[in-house]
């Protein structure tokens, strides 16, 4: 096999492979592979099934922010009747209800995570109201990780104090870029002042791990934007950073519309942003997890890689490895042993099923053995860049998989020795497309998913 220099290796993985759209492997089976014909029914049994005693995790989703950016692909919607908030809080509730009557009782919340959206739109008197309901049913551990997506705009002092009160105890700001003319390119217009206002604010009131969300691939964006966004960020010095790469798929989300294509970064363009982003990052400080986060070395984050304990589910890389997750609210995924479970998205039919089933769920998998093995394989690539296939041998069929390995190899995306595959470093940018190997229903997959790159 002939050695390519780095350069060459680089140059060839951009133009052969960053424009794929592969899943992001959030979960495998992907929510692309969901079936859209399941019941409340087989919702309810699995709730009822969840070992007694067990920890699980709750994550809950708030569909509405105050207005839209042109880039969000979330599940949300412009708001600005308190009427309608309230109404949703009083479903969520509902909600709570019927599958805290379900579940065993008592069970243990080890992670407890809201999303949007914006959740701090329901105001403190709906997430006390939220929490109340939670607590009639479910425990919460004494290391419980709670955490809620805040948007630095609509976050004051009373505000942040108030959340510490209700117990959060970790934050993530929609940062995205701190340059002003992308802001106004993209509808959020936040400025670094305004930001850094909020920072203070939560750390006073005593909530200390926050964290920040990036994205490069912005339009107008460049490398010296990205230099200036690296440079505000390590100066407000956050605990965690997570940073993605705008995904354009205005078919799919009409706000996306607003976006000015001619000045979208090319795919050479979006490479070098990341490279440049990971480099400034680590010779900072900050420790490099998976394919977009990174974290202070001392965060649990940090320690969680280091220590092969990594994670990756719908929120992303995490510490949490409790063995259901319960989602609650519109388009909420639940996870259970044997299946995802998906609520319904659009918030009228959510709340009309919540009224009349007590339950929203409408689409999902049932999760198979074999999946259980590939999604093995598939998340030890994404946080690890490494896996033993040895393990998997006698349960899977994997021929195939292995040819498509070999000739990876010779490109030097891999090296695939003994069974083992590990990412080269200049590999490591795509280990989606290694991961898309093992993924048995890819070849059904012919849309919505993001750039490799």
């Amino acid at each position: 096999m002939t050695i390519q220099p780095p350069t060459i290796l680089k140059q060839n993985f951009i133009d052969r492979y960053a424009g794929r759209n592969v899943p992001r492997y959030t979960s495998y089976p992907t929510a692309a592979d969901f079936r859209n014909d399941l019941t409340p029914k087989e919702h309810a049994i699995r709730i009822k099934n969840i070992a007694p005693d067990s920890r699980i995790s709750v994550y809950l989703h708030v569909p509405f922010c105050q207005q839209l950016c042109h880039y969000c692909g979330c599940h949300t919607k412009v708001v600005r009747r308190q009427e309608i908030i309230t109404a949703y809080v009083d479903t969520l509730v509902k909600e709570i209800e019927t599958v805290g009557n379900l579940a065993p009782n008592h069970l243990k919340i080890g992670h407890l995570s809201w999303g949007g959206g914006t959740p701090s739109i329901i105001g403190i008197e709906g997430i006390r109201r939220v929490m109340k309901a939670l607590q009639r049913y479910f425990d919460a551990a004494e290391d419980m990780i709670h955490a809620m997506e805040l948007d630095p705009r609509l976050l004051d002092a009373e505000f942040a104090q108030n959340l510490f009160d209700i117990g959060i105890n970790r934050t993530s700001l929609g940062v995205q870029d701190f340059n002003p003319h992308i802001q106004k390119a993209i509808g959020r217009v936040q400025p670094i002042e305004q930001v850094e206002k909020a920072i203070l604010a939560l750390r006073q009131a005593g909530i200390s791990q926050v964290n920040f969300d990036l994205l490069y691939g912005l339009p107008h964006q460049g490398l010296d934007e990205i230099r200036l966004n690296c440079q505000e960020t390590l100066r407000l010095s956050p605990d965690r950073i997570a940073c993605f790469g705008y995904a354009h798929l205005p078919e799919r989300k009409a706000n996306q519309k607003l976006i000015d294509e001619s000045a979208l970064p090319q795919t050479k363009e979006r490479f070098e942003q990341a490279a440049l982003i990971a480099e400034i990052l680590q010779q900072n400080g900050y420790q490099a997890i998976g394919i977009d986060h990174f974290a202070k070395t001392d965060d649990l984050l940090a320690v969680a890689a280091w220590e092969k304990k990594l994670r990756r589910n719908f929120q992303g890389y995490t510490t949490d490895n409790e063995p259901v997750l319960i989602g609650l609210g519109a388009s909420a995924i639940s996870t259970f042993s044997d299946a995802y479970i998906q609520n319904i998205a659009d918030i009228k039919n959510y709340s009309r099923a919540i009224e009349e089933q007590g339950l929203a769920s409408f689409r999902g998998i049932d999760i198979s053995q074999e999946d259980h093995l590939r999604g093995e394989i598939i998340s030890a690539l994404m946080c690890h860049f490494a896996v033993d296939l040895t393990p998997y041998d006698k349960s899977l069929s994997l021929e195939d998989e292995k040819r498509e390995l070999s000739h990876l190899e010779e490109e030097g995306l891999i090296q695939f020795q003994q069974n083992r595959i590990e990412m080269t470093d200049a590999g490591r940018p795509f280990v989606r497309i290694v991961a898309a190997v093992f993924d048995s229903y890819r070849k059904q997959k012919k849309q919505g998913f993001s750039r490799a790159i």
